[in-house]
């Protein structure tokens, strides 16, 4: 196992991204945003997805020269069409307009279609932090692993949510969460590392727990809470895709299997303005209150503390900006293979 900086992650990929035609202004950006995900403990949305993307950027399937435009405009609501550019640079583009449009309406909508995998869903809630406001990320998934509840045929995806409220003096609060048990993301990089999965993250089409990731195309994610779960997807979906004129159900295309076809992946990003309701100082300061008070719940047995969503994140980020961000030895290798196929240097190579 080895240890990669922040500045290190972000200048492979960076170099990865033009070997391949990305103007550089483009790469820095989606450079920074990979790294920062990875840099959060989201080590199933960073760098190890930097191979699938590249693969798709040589079949076709991701445009490098995007005309990321506004569909439609009414002040408050927006939608973007993204010209099937990467997913970073259209929701960047979606979140920084949503920051703009909720300080002078105190509250934006913006739907995005014709995007991409965009990596974790937290790395868009958090921008709006920087403005006191309130940031709602939802998106379809990138490929289906869900079945209806009930059913058997995988017409779903993980269809995540991130939601984050800023704080005073407590980081802040951040859930980002998938609507199945876990993000496949999570089951791709323990088959790379030749872990097993927990029992109750997928199961197989005849019921029977799947523990095994590399046998994952055998059966299915499941849903959090049950047909809870698979009615947030659903409606996440629904939202976040149909409503957008983006893929949903049986259009959504496999982003793993498929690196040709274009996505049209859905997305939307919403930001309130904490003054459009009350004093934003008061507001975190009651924020940081909550905090405390979840934190001071006495704990059952078999638990030390009691977190909030986000705390974990902000830890694992502490961290890894002191110790650096851990690289496994399959994903080392498989990204100097990168680097040779691509003719540019290797990860710890300047």
């Amino acid at each position: 196992m080895r240890s990669a900086s922040f500045q290190q992650l972000e200048a492979f990929i960076e170099r990865c991204l033009t070997a391949v035609g990305f103007p550089e202004n483009d790469a820095g950006i989606v450079a920074a945003l990979i790294s920062d995900a990875d840099l959060n403990g989201s080590d199933g949305h960073g760098i190890f997805r930097l191979p699938q993307y590249i693969k798709r950027i040589q079949n076709g399937g991701i445009n490098i020269q995007p005309n990321i435009h506004l569909a439609e405009d009414r002040g408050a609501m927006a939608l973007v069409d993204g010209d099937n550019a990467m997913g970073h640079l259209v929701m960047k583009y979606a979140t920084e307009l949503a920051m703009q449009r909720a300080d002078d309406h105190g509250v934006a909508w913006v739907g995005v279609r014709h995007s991409n995998h965009a990596g974790p869903a937290a790395l868009y809630a958090k921008m709006p932090l920087k403005k006191d406001m309130v940031g709602i990320y939802v998106a379809v998934g990138s490929a289906n692993h869900l079945p209806p509840w009930g059913g058997t045929e995988m017409l779903l995806s993980t269809n995540p949510i991130a939601v984050a409220i800023p704080t005073n003096e407590e980081p802040p609060i951040v859930l980002d969460m998938a609507t199945t048990v876990a993000a496949y993301g999570k089951v791709k990089t323990a088959a790379q590392r030749g872990e097993q999965m927990p029992e109750g993250w997928m199961i197989d089409k005849l019921g029977n727990p799947l523990t095994d990731p590399s046998r994952a195309g055998e059966g299915f994610l499941l849903p959090i809470g049950g047909p809870k779960g698979y009615g947030l997807s659903l409606v996440f979906g629904l939202l976040a895709g149909t409503l957008n004129g983006a893929a949903f159900g049986k259009d959504v295309v496999d982003f793993n299997a498929d690196s040709t076809s274009f996505t049209n992946t859905g997305q939307f990003i919403v930001a309130l303005s904490v003054s459009a309701f009350t004093d934003p100082d008061t507001f975190k300061n009651n924020i940081d209150a909550a905090i405390r008070s979840m934190r001071g719940s006495p704990t059952l047995p078999g638990f030390d503390s009691v977190r909030v969503p986000g705390e974990r994140s902000f830890g694992i980020r502490r961290q890894r900006e002191k110790c650096g961000i851990p690289i496994p030895d399959s994903l080392y290798d498989a990204l100097n293979d990168l680097a040779s196929s691509l003719d540019t240097t290797f990860l710890f190579e300047s």
